[in-house]
């Protein structure tokens, strides 16, 4: 099952990733990806392991942002690889066939290209600007997200909106046909992070209840 809300922790000035995710998971994520980015594996060791500490402790899953090797060696759930990251089928064949494997699209032919191989989710983005990822794809918005979900279908992989969203965008991100959102800087930098993952739990808990009802 793919969550509908994936965390993703980020380098905070005077917080861990572990204590990131600590936060996040206190607040009731299930879905953590450790993005740590332009640092070795070996310097990252040490911070994915307590990570995955945390996500154990809370139930919760722990996908490597890229970092297929370093997935392999610490045992994590998976891996979530951007469009110049190490092929999907090679990060399948490394981790197994139980690995999770998220793959980034901004076009349709991302999507096209990325249904056709072993992964089992897309994040979808950017919704909007954001300084959490350098060298940002065109800006999609609820049109652009729109547009490309009816060009997919509703056969396909789950599509995981990512890119600035804010809690007040949930509903509707969801109206369109999201699987869920992927968030990092929303609950990263609040005052209360466990709090603001409250926000969008809560958030997803109600669009996701009022499409059943519709």
């Amino acid at each position: 099952m793919i969550a509908h809300l994936h965390y993703i922790t980020q380098d905070v000035s005077g917080r861990s990733h572990a204590e990131l995710a600590a936060l996040a998971c206190k607040g009731g994520v299930k879905w953590v990806q450790f993005r740590m980015k332009d640092k070795s594996d070996e310097a990252c060791l040490a911070e994915a392991t307590e990570t995955l500490k945390v996500c154990k402790a809370y139930g919760a899953r722990l996908i490597m942002n890229d970092r297929v090797l370093l997935a392999a060696r610490i045992g994590a759930d998976g891996v979530h690889l951007g469009k110049t990251d190490m092929a999907i089928e090679e990060a399948r064949h490394i981790l197994g066939k139980d690995a999770l494997i998220g793959a980034t699209a901004n076009t349709f032919q991302d999507i096209e290209r990325i249904e056709e191989s072993s992964a089992d989710y897309i994040g979808l983005g950017p919704f909007r600007f954001t300084e959490t990822k350098q060298n940002l794809s065109p800006i999609l918005g609820c049109e652009g997200y729109a547009s490309l979900l009816e060009q997919a279908g509703t056969d396909g992989l789950p599509i995981i909106a990512i890119g600035g969203i804010r809690v007040g965008d949930v509903q509707d991100l969801m109206n369109i046909g999201m699987h869920g959102i992927a968030v990092s800087s929303a609950i990263n930098l609040s005052k209360d992070p466990a709090d603001a993952a409250r926000q969008f739990l809560k958030a997803l808990q109600k669009a996701i209840l009022s499409g059943v009802r519709s």
